[in-house]
């Protein structure tokens, strides 16, 4: 092959190698749960389910809206409680059961992106843990609005968990 076509084929060829690897792992699409409650952008389809949790005495059907890329979870919940004292009371329980979850400790200060302002109390959470000998980092904002509670949350493999995903996910959400 003469030097000319390599000078044309291999800019080229970087090109197209480049542009394969850049193939969209995190297809961010605007969701909302059953009754447009948020919206938040989620990096996939997003699956949808509701149970009930116990928040340290009030029981609450608990909605989850979330999305799963290669083992990292994004997603966001919402239940509705008795009262506002109530709600914010609540952000204490979920804190301790997501910590619990992966037998984690917080780490003091974190603040999380994202406007808080609207909410009447909110708890930003960043933790290291482990689940079946496999270490993760939570990445969480507890929030109360009224009567209703919200739970975003990243939790997945700490290289997988992004300034840059962190940014888009919890920038992204809006109580409705």
């Amino acid at each position: 092959m003469n030097k000319r076509r390599m000078t044309v084929l291999l800019p080229l060829l970087a090109t197209a190698l480049a542009l394969g690897a850049c193939s969209p792992k995190y297809n961010w699409r605007e969701s909302s749960d059953d009754g447009a409650h948020f919206v938040v952008l989620l990096p996939g389809k997003p699956a949808r389910v509701t149970r009930t949790v116990d928040l340290d005495g009030p029981k609450a059907e608990m909605s989850m809206t979330a999305a799963e890329i290669d083992g990292t979870t994004f997603a966001v919940g919402t239940a509705e409680l008795a009262d506002s004292a109530a709600a914010a009371r609540a952000l204490d329980a979920m804190a301790a059961a997501l910590l619990n979850n992966i037998g984690g400790k917080a780490r003091e200060g974190a603040a999380l992106p994202g406007k808080t302002g609207e909410f009447s109390r909110t708890l930003d959470l960043d933790a290291q843990g482990t689940v079946r000998g496999r270490p993760l980092r939570l990445v969480a904002r507890l929030a109360a609005k009224g009567r209703r509670v919200y739970q975003v949350l990243i939790l997945g493999d700490a290289k997988a968990v992004t300034d840059e995903n962190i940014e888009t996910f919890f920038g992204s959400f809006k109580p409705t």
